[in-house]
């Protein structure tokens, strides 16, 4: 089915818009972290940017990365401001760039969509397992990003900052900054076999979690004005995958380049 084209012009956007992906992926030229959705925007208006911390770096170095980059979207564009659209972990990593790394004055607005902002259950109980085994898995997580490009990875620490606790203790640190406008989107598969790659997770996720996109749950989803689970109108629903259009191809009952041209929609009304 053709898509039925949708145009952003006649609300033309005040501020350029940075993307932020998450862990496990660094972002490319060859191959990219979010689909068509960019080029989908830019043949509508929008200007895009990109975010270049490591795949599995902590919070804290890929904060500093991330400031970094905001600073030169700034000093190309001339622009005085930024709106952020954030997956996954790079919702936090966005967070505390506004709140502790001190970009709040140039961040218009944060837009998180499947960004675990509360924690996970589940990986509260998977950092029972003994620390040697996190270590032998951190140790080849590690080498191999850090031959792709990664400077500092850390997956341990990573995997720590994904832990109910750490995410109470951050949240405390880190409050929403009043002048930046902060919105966030979850994602819901209906069942394991909605996207066979999280299957396994899913069911985790699910047991400790409740409803998910196969890595985070609804409710740690939610942060700011929330506006909603990504779901679709059929039996699959959306993973976290397809939530930054991994597979490059549009479902019948769900497209997510349409989702992106609303959020873009939204924050022009805003005068964003």
């Amino acid at each position: 089915m053709k898509r039925k084209e949708e145009h952003i012009t006649e609300y033309a956007l005040r501020y350029p818009v940075v993307l932020i992906h998450g862990v496990g992926y660094r972002q490319g030229k060859l191959f990219n972290y979010w689909g068509r959705i960019p080029k989908y925007l830019e043949a509508r208006g929008a200007k895009i940017f990109y975010t270049s911390h490591d795949a599995w770096g902590a919070l804290e170095h890929n904060g500093e990365i991330i400031c970094r980059d905001i600073k030169e979207v700034l000093d190309r564009t001339g622009a005085e401001k930024i709106n952020i659209i954030a997956h996954s972990n790079g919702g936090i990593e966005a967070r505390y760039a506004i709140s502790s790394l001190g970009m709040a004055p140039y961040v218009a607005s944060l837009t998180t969509i499947c960004t675990c902002h509360h924690g996970s259950y589940t990986i509260d109980r998977l950092l029972k397992f003994p620390v040697a085994m996190f270590r032998i898995a951190a140790f080849f997580v590690n080498c191999f990003f850090r031959l792709l490009g990664d400077k500092k990875p850390d997956f341990q620490k990573v995997c720590n900052q994904f832990s109910t606790t750490f995410c109470k203790e951050f949240n405390m640190k880190n409050p929403n900054i009043k002048e930046v406008v902060y919105a966030s989107y979850g994602a819901k598969m209906k069942s394991g076999i909605s996207d066979l790659f999280l299957m396994v997770p899913f069911w985790f996720v699910r047991r400790y979690d409740g409803d998910n996109d196969g890595l985070v749950s609804v409710e740690s989803s939610k942060w700011g004005d929330f506006k909603g689970v990504l779901e679709g109108t059929r039996r699959r629903g959306v993973s976290h995958a397809d939530a930054v259009d991994a597979r490059r191809h549009t479902c019948k009952s769900f497209d997510i380049c349409s989702t992106y041209v609303n959020i873009i929609r939204e924050l022009a009304a805003d005068g964003l």
